[in-house]
């Protein structure tokens, strides 16, 4: 039976390139793409079993985390990281009309951020406006000879437009990690652990505890981060990537969480996977 891949649409995005990549290393044979309308409808569309994979961002390398992501993974428990990719990430000013007439800059709220810079020194009187993708803000330039969208080269060829400027990201080594999501955990060839956690005590050395109970176990944390629990003002859920980089780190692994849980008032654990670099043609 064919798989379905749900992934932040339309056609164009870097997410669309990444379920593509993503879907061959999962050896999926010939997966039917999904294209949904925003990330929170990429995640419902996995969670309520609409499709059998999800692909969509985790995090990039300038604006760390991608909060809808983290916030889906915690709230659908069921949900685990298969397979992740980094992707390099050069953004492409485009549109109908020419730089000195450009007014109104459309994009998703990444893009926008992760070219802001660039923005302010070429197009500082322009106002920034956020769309649910990237192709989505080219499809909304069409045809304007004021508005500008950001988003991959690419878009230029499907939708007729043309390219003011390349590459607008304010950093060159823009990436972005992307992960394949599904019901199903991974037992293969893994490099990182991912979980959550929320404490059950806000007190002085709580978290100190959690982590040194990592450090004991000789794991190393490639990512630590923290988002509101959006309970009670002051309560925090910790995100945390580890490396695993050898057999004895996947056995101690399930000692670690084993230890970690009696902290937390919830542990959320999102799988153990295999995540490479992967270069764009």
């Amino acid at each position: 039976m064919r798989k379905q891949v749900a992934y932040l649409g339309p056609k164009g995005t870097y997410a669309e390139k990444a379920a593509h990549i993503l879907s061959k290393l999962a050896n999926f044979q010939t997966p039917i793409f999904v294209p949904c309308n925003g990330l929170h409808s990429v995640i419902k569309s996995i969670a309520y079993n609409n499709c059998d994979a999800a692909v969509v961002p985790i995090e990039n390398s300038v604006e760390g985390g991608v909060t809808a992501t983290l916030d889906a993974l915690w709230k659908f428990p069921e949900i685990f990281i298969n397979k992740a990719i980094v992707l390099p990430i050069r953004h492409a000013l485009i549109s109908d009309g020419e730089l000195s007439n450009i007014t109104e800059v459309l994009s998703h709220p990444q893009a926008l951020a992760q070219c802001s810079e660039w923005l302010s020194e070429n197009l500082s009187n322009a106002i920034p406006l956020p769309t649910n993708s990237t192709s989505e803000a080219v499809n909304m330039v069409k045809g304007s000879k004021f508005r500008a969208a950001i988003g991959s080269k690419s878009l230029i060829q499907i939708e007729g437009l043309k390219e003011l400027a390349f590459p607008i990201n304010d950093v060159p080594g823009n990436c972005t990690r992307f992960v394949l999501l599904s019901k199903e955990s991974n037992s293969k060839l893994v490099n990182i652990a991912s979980f959550a956690f929320s404490l059950i005590s806000n007190k002085p050395g709580a978290l100190l505890k959690a982590i040194n109970y990592i450090a004991d176990f000789g794991f190393n944390m490639s990512k630590i981060e923290s988002r509101p629990s959006k309970r009670e003002l002051g309560e925090y859920i910790i995100y945390i990537d580890l490396e695993i980089n050898n057999q004895n780190n996947v056995k101690n692994l399930l000692e670690l969480k084993n230890k970690l849980k009696p902290l937390c008032k919830n542990f959320v654990d999102f799988g153990n996977y295999f995540s490479e670099n992967v270069e764009l043609d």
